[in-house]
């Protein structure tokens, strides 16, 4: 059994982010706020995915229930130190798609959670390797799955997923957009989760 010592609230709209956390038997609601997502220059990819995902928290500040976490993340696509955001059409997605494709990239999840006493930040990377994908394929993807909302322009759960990736290293949660793994060792440290057999 899950036991849940706080009401979290996943500010996300994410249906990745929310399936993850029903997997996990988290009990969740969703609640959005307007965040502006820019940065400051100079940083890293990792600290800006954490960046962004503090941000997010932050404008929970002032409506925190006694109870409440808010979890927050943001997910960005690198390569060569290059951060690769949601591409603003079907051009700019196959411009992204046509850089990965039969190289490795870095996709890296930074995530924040703060309730009124307390806060944790972390990010987790994980490398992903694309085979050699040719326009048609691209384009296929793209026209069917409209990887609009995406960082990188995929969905490693889509089906340039299944077919055009051969393998990666690290946390498969991760790429979809939650590291799973590293969020239930902190709710286990925070002492708002506990899992009894």
């Amino acid at each position: 059994m899950v036991n849940q010592f706080a009401q979290i609230i996943l500010a996300s709209k994410s249906p990745r982010r929310q399936e993850l956390l029903r997997l996990m038997n988290i009990d969740f609601r969703v609640v959005l706020k307007e965040v502006d997502e820019s940065y400051p220059q100079g940083l890293t990819p990792a600290e800006v995915a954490v960046y962004i995902a503090e941000k997010k928290a932050a404008a929970f500040t002032e409506s925190l229930a006694g109870n409440e976490i808010v979890l927050t993340a943001d997910t960005i696509v690198c390569i060569d130190n290059q951060i690769l955001g949601k591409p603003e059409d079907g051009e700019h997605a196959f411009e992204m798609l046509s850089l990965l494709s039969g190289r490795k990239h870095e996709v890296i999840t930074g995530v924040a959670l703060r309730n009124n006493h307390s806060r944790q930040s972390f990010y987790d990377v994980s490398e992903v390797y694309f085979r050699n994908m040719s326009s048609n394929e691209l384009w296929y993807y793209i026209n069917t799955c409209k990887p609009f909302d995406k960082a990188g322009a995929y969905g490693i759960q889509e089906w340039i997923g299944l077919t055009g990736i051969e393998k990666i290293n690290g946390s498969y949660t991760n790429v979809m957009g939650l590291p799973t793994h590293v969020l239930y060792d902190k709710l286990l440290e925070m002492n708002w989760l506990k899992v009894a057999g």
